[in-house]
């Protein structure tokens, strides 16, 4: 396993601030404890919304769903505020802010009988790293987002021109290591979608992400505050937090993680298993609630009402405007490059992006054993076969009338081409394991 650094954040933007700060990390950096995080009221269900007559006759009413403070946790934001899941029957479902991803895994751990969660928005390997390791058997229902994360550079390595090519960072590792020090790279969670591509990003350009830099898990709302005082170098996270770098000057994004990988899967939503078992028709009215969330949320015409939504306190607490224009495409990356439109904007709809495929579902599997969070023998489709539910993907998308055209018919996107050329071919993980130059297994 990984060894990662568990030194606290030693942030000091003033008292407030600070203890802001040191709060998040502790959570973030205690996997014992289980909070809830903020635990703040969410909103109430959208004005005059009634069941549907195509709602399921759901066996509870009520569900406790988490999310963290990014931009793709937008679907059950807006299925809650906008009476998606009102509509459906879930007239009395919880949207509840965690405060780290380790928050997220031990509150649906204990679940909504212990205190926890029954469901949430997370990073698309955890349910399965919960199943195996955790021995919490989980259900991945839907693909939350493709794309739309990027990985984010300290304004102090500006003149090295780091982008989609991460070589540049080497020398100033070795020259870290030489001094006695090290490069810090901030990621949200060991074996995580955010620890994955940077380590795919760094190891491209002939770093060893376990030899050459240190990895800190980071919460996502804590990654500027962390970049501010030079606790990491460099992050890969989630909007809004790149774009609020860059606003506040203290660094610029050297690439958004669709151009590493177009169209990547980036989060799901997920539940326990036992809460799907014994509540088939609410998990039903709960993923018809997300899917018509996800078209909402596809609109650039609904893209203002959106992150005006997403910004309020309860949820983001941040400005609008650091949300709004990555969202629509427009990424300013802080260095002089701007994109307007870009294709490799997050999507929550288009182009398949809440399908979960199940090819995507092992490439995950199979980085995560590449670097060594999971056993080289592990079973990699069955497990997939296990966790991914995409037949209830399907009957949800068929119950809201989703054009067939949109539906798709295989389990498989097919071969994928990242960034340096590589191939993943689901079919062969084990060849694309021993074609990788830098690997842990």
């Amino acid at each position: 396993m990984t060894n990662f650094s568990r030194r606290k954040f030693i942030v000091t933007t003033g008292a407030a601030a600070a203890a802001s700060i040191l709060t998040h990390a502790c959570a973030a950096n205690n996997s014992n404890s289980a909070s809830t995080g903020d635990q703040a009221p969410s909103a109430n269900p959208a004005a005059n919304v009634s069941t549907v007559a195509n709602a399921p006759k759901v066996e509870t009413t009520k569900a406790k769903l988490g999310f963290i403070a990014l931009t793709d946790a937008a679907p059950l934001i807006i299925a809650k505020e906008k009476g998606f899941f009102a509509k459906y029957g879930m007239t009395d479902v919880e949207v509840i802010k965690q405060k780290s991803w380790p928050v997220t895994r031990d509150n649906l751990k204990i679940g909504s009988g212990g205190g926890g969660i029954d469901g949430a928005h997370i990073l698309s390997p955890m349910p399965y790293l919960m199943t195996i390791k955790d021995k919490t058997p989980m259900y991945l229902l839907a693909r939350l987002n493709t794309n739309g994360q990027a990985i984010s550079v300290a304004e102090k390595y500006k003149e090295l021109n780091v982008n989609l090519e991460s070589k540049a960072l080497k020398a100033a590792a070795t020259q870290a290591k030489a001094n006695q020090k090290s490069l810090k790279a901030g990621i949200t969670f060991p074996g995580g979608t955010h620890d994955l591509w940077m380590r795919y990003w760094l190891a491209a350009g002939g770093i060893n992400p376990d030899q050459d830099v240190v990895l800190e898990p980071v919460p996502p709302p804590q990654m500027v505050a962390n970049m501010k005082v030079g606790t990491i170098d460099t992050f890969c996270v989630g909007e809004p937090w790149n774009a609020q770098l860059v606003s506040q000057k203290l660094g610029y994004s050297a690439l958004v993680t669709g151009e590493l990988w177009k169209d990547h899967p980036e989060k799901a939503f997920a539940m326990r298993k036992d809460w799907v078992d014994q509540n088939p028709n609410a998990a039903q009215a709960l993923l018809m609630a997300v899917l018509e969330a996800q078209q909402w949320c596809e609109k650039q015409e609904n893209k203002e009402e959106m992150c005006k939504i997403c910004s309020d306190r309860k949820y983001f607490n941040v400005a609008a405007a650091d949300i709004i224009e990555r969202s629509k495409g427009n990424i300013d990356y802080g260095d002089g490059r701007t994109e307007k439109e870009f294709a490799y904007r997050m999507k929550f709809w288009a182009d398949n992006a809440s399908y979960p495929y199940k090819s995507h579902d092992i490439w995950f599997i199979t980085e995560n054993i590449r670097w060594g969070y999971l056993a080289k023998d592990t079973k990699i489709k069955e497990i997939v076969d296990q966790v991914n539910r995409e037949d209830l993907w399907k009957k949800a998308a068929k119950a809201i009338s989703v054009a067939d055209a949109e539906i798709p018919t295989s389990t498989s996107r097919g071969i994928e081409t990242f960034f340096d050329g590589v191939k993943f071919d689901p079919e062969k993980p084990e060849a694309y394991l021993q074609g990788l130059k830098i690997k842990k297994v």
